[in-house]
This record gives C-alpha cells, structure tokens and sequence, in this order.
C-alpha cells in the first residue's frame, strides 16, 4: 500500500481517537465535579445561620465599642446571613434620633451589606401575661410599635416574654389574653407573634404550648431556645441568679417545635473539643432536623470565658459540625 493512502486512513482513526479521548477526559471531569458537588451539598448543614444581637450586648450596650447601628456589618462580617435584633439595645438611639431613622439606618445597612432581617427581640415593654388586666392592655399597645418595626425591616417575628405570675391556671389564662391581642393586631401587618422559654412557666415548654394552641392565630408560635429552660432561680430573682428547679431542656425543644418560626442556639462555655458544656449540640439540632425544621438558626452566645467575637465563632463552628452527624 502506497505511504499516501496509509496516511490518508490513518488521518480519520488519529481524529476518532483523539475525539475518544477528548470526550473520555471530558466525563472523567464532569464526573469528579458532580462528586465534588454532592460531596459540598452531604455536608450543607439543614438550616441558615442567623446571629442574634444579644451575643454582643456587652460591646454594643457595656462596652460601647460597637455601634448598634452597624449590627448588619458585624454580622456579615462574621459569616452570617439574617439579624435577629433585640429592642432594648436601641433603647439610647431611640432618645437620640428617634424611631423613624433608627428604622432607616438599620433597613439601609442590612440592604448595603444584603443581610437578611429576621426578628426584633422585644424586652421592656410590659408584662403581657401581667394578672392585672390594665398591664396587660398597656403591654399590648407597647408592643405594637415593634410590631410595626418588624414589618419596616422586612422581619417575619418579634419574639416576645411571657412572665406574669406562678400560679399556671392565672398564667394560661393571662398569657393566652394578652397574645391573642397582640397577635391580632400583628396579623394585619404580616407578622409573627413568636415566644421564647424565657424564665418562669414560659420555660415549662408544656404550659407555653397550651397557650399557643389556646390563642390558635397562625402567626402565634414559639422561640424554642436551647438553654433558657429555668423555671425558678434562688430568692425568686428572674435573672443572674442561680438556678434552682430547671425543666428539661430536651423534652422542652421538642414540644415547642412543632410551633417553631425561629430557633435560638444558646451557648455558654466550651470544652477543649468545642462542645458546649452544658448542652448536647448534637442531641439538639437532631430534634430541631426531625421536626422538619429548615429555617433560621439563631446564635446566641452568653459565656464569659471566651469573649464575644471568639464564643459566637465558637457557636457557630460547633452549630456547623454537629449537623455534618446527624442522623
């Protein structure tokens, strides 16, 4: 055979060969992209990570090293992707610049830095649960301009308290009246009325859900938070004292899921393996997973060991890798 027609035969087999190899390569890479892709997606955690403003109340209401105002920076910043603010840290600008711009700054720089508002933490504002029907009334109409906040900001909740008395049958009663109210009004703006376990019977998870399926309003749930299950305190002190009598923290996010619209990761202290001391993170968020719960999941750092910046990053890390072994 002349060297002219084998080459000629030889040009269509050398282009077909290469085109096998070309297109082999090709799928050996789609195939290790795809890999690597569903690795990523098996190690996503369930849930968003929010940060709640409490976690720096000492730098931004103590300390006054951060201006409340740049809450959306600090958060974005950290890694975050929705703000969970608490009123009370606003309580000076509130004085100062009043509550119309205090909402404009704050909608501003969570649309620059593209942070996502969630909730508004409301303390201060009265006792919706008070046994004195005038309180009551008073504490609802206190709570209707945060309402309104909520709703500028784009939020779908203010989480709310419930302390009133200790005897359950008035609390139920006195509690579910004052909800209702301020549900009813927060409806027409298209927001949530949510409580937290918060000291009190608000922390026996049991009584709080009676109450929430007392009022029956679709935008009434619960705060479920993972460590604030302190039902009585020494001298009956509400705060920084210690506990004496706790309901069980397990049992107590479990029953509130279910009316779950938010969800608060306490934290206090961490061990050399960056567990939290006192609360199974793993044993939480199983609960928090099985109940089919995939919104938000607010950090919320109180320790004193570690300070502000350095327990929320631990919070946060230790949210993350306990959900990669879950079940």
């Amino acid at each position: 055979m002349k060297l002219k027609t084998v080459l000629t035969l030889r040009k269509p087999l050398l282009f077909l060969a290469l085109i096998v190899l070309v297109c082999s390569c090709d799928q050996k890479q789609k195939e290790k992209q795809d890999s690597s892709r569903e690795e990523v997606v098996e190690k996503l955690p369930f849930f968003k990570l929010s940060l709640a403003q409490w976690s720096l109340h000492k730098a931004m209401k103590d300390d006054n090293t951060i201006d409340p105002i740049d809450f959306a920076q600090k958060a974005s910043e950290m890694g975050f992707e929705g703000l969970e603010y608490v009123s009370q840290l606003y309580n000076k600008k509130l004085e100062t610049i009043g509550m119309d711009a205090l909402l404009d700054s704050l909608k501003a720089q969570s649309n620059h830095y593209g942070m996502k508002n969630l909730l508004i933490m409301v303390d201060g504002e009265g006792d919706l649960a008070s046994p004195e029907e005038a309180k009551r009334e008073e504490a609802v109409e206190n709570h209707k301009k945060w309402v309104d906040a909520a709703a500028f900001l784009g939020c779908h909740s203010i989480r709310v308290n419930l302390f009133g008395t200790m005897d359950a049958e008035v609390w139920k009663e006195t509690a579910q009246d004052g909800l209702s109210k301020l549900a009813g009004y927060a409806k027409e703006k298209n927001i949530n009325v949510i409580v937290e376990n918060h000291g009190y019977l608000s922390s026996n998870a049991a009584l709080l859900v009676e109450v929430i399926e007392g009022v029956n309003a679709t935008n009434c749930g619960t705060l479920p938070d993972f460590g604030n299950f302190c039902l009585k305190r020494e001298g009956g002190e509400l705060w920084n004292a210690a506990c004496v009598e706790e309901y069980d923290k397990y049992k107590g996010v479990k029953e509130m899921m279910p009316f779950a619209k938010a969800v608060s990761a306490k934290s206090h202290d961490f061990d050399e393996n960056g567990n939290e001391t006192g609360i199974d993170y793993m044993k939480m968020l199983q609960i928090v997973k099985d109940a089919g719960y995939t919104g938000y999941i607010g950090v919320e750092y109180e320790g004193s060991i570690l300070n502000e910046v350095d327990g929320i990053e631990a919070t946060k890390k230790l949210l993350i890798n306990a959900s990669k072994n879950l079940n």
